[in-house]
Parts: C-alpha cells; sequence; structure tokens
C-alpha cells in the first residue's frame, strides 16, 4: 500500500521535475531518497529522521520536502477495520506531532502530517474526502 501511495506522489513529482520511468504503479520500486531534477522536491521514503532531541516515531512511511514552497509533507499510511478508520488517522496524527515540530524548528519548513487510512473494505473516513476534494481545487 505505501508503495502504491508513493508511486501517486508522481503527480506532484512530475510537476517539480521528476521523471518517471515505470508506466504502472506496481512496477515502482520506491529508493530511500529521491530528488527532484534543480533538488526543489526531496522524497524520502521510510527514512528515519535525525532529530537534536530524541522523538520516538521518527520514522514516517513518506516525507515530501518542498524546497520552493517551504512545506514538508509527513505521509504515514495504514489499513485498519473500517470502525477503526477515524480513530487510526487521529493516532497517527498525534504520533507524528512531536516529529512535524521539530522537523518545523530544524529545517524551517511549514510542516503537515497526513495520515492514509484506508478501511479492509474501502473505507475511508469524512476527513479524508474533504482534503481529496480540496487538493482537487487547488
Amino acid at each position: 500500500m505505501v508503495e502504491f501511495v508513493h508511486s501517486n506522489t508522481s503527480t506532484y513529482s512530475r510537476k517539480q521535475g521528476y521523471n518517471w520511468t515505470k508506466k504502472h504503479w506496481y512496477e515502482n520500486v520506491p529508493k530511500s531518497v529521491e530528488t527532484s531534477q534543480g533538488g526543489k522536491v526531496t522524497i524520502l521514503w521510510n527514512q528515519q529522521v535525525q532529530t537534536d532531541r530524541t522523538i520516538t516515531n521518527n520514522k514516517p512511511d513518506i516525507i515530501i520536502r518542498d524546497n520552493e514552497k517551504g512545506t514538508c509533507m509527513l505521509i504515514d499510511v495504514a489499513i485498519s477495520g473500517d470502525r477503526n478508520v477515524i480513530k487510526k488517522e487521529a493516532e497517527k496524527i498525534l504520533k507524528h506531532k512531536d516529529l512535524a515540530i521539530e522537523i518545523q524548528r530544524m529545517w524551517n519548513v511549514k510542516t503537515k502530517v497526513i495520515p492514509v487510512i484506508i478501511g479492509a473494505t474501502g473505507t475511508i473516513s469524512v476527513i479524508q474526502k474533504i482534503r481529496e476534494q480540496h487538493t482537487r481545487k487547488t
């Protein structure tokens, strides 16, 4: 699932100068660090973040750092039971809150935690649907 989400960052990445050679998402084998041409965007996959303070949850699934915009997205993916989708989403946000604050301080970027939680039968939370609609508009 994480590989699928990683490959879907390609739309964002192509706009920033990435050249993807794979035709299908399932052919994509993510590298641990990928940087766009010109160094505008860096995507870290399954990488531990070295911080000044000790932070226990310092390894989100995907980190997208946009140097041009001064933003950083921490993406954490999970498959959950349908009844626990909203609860799991809140857990993921809380889990990476300290890391987001520390990255914001160290890298001087605006940081956001984005949980991607999908229920066993494909259920997603209302919050995630609103986020998707907002992303399509911008």
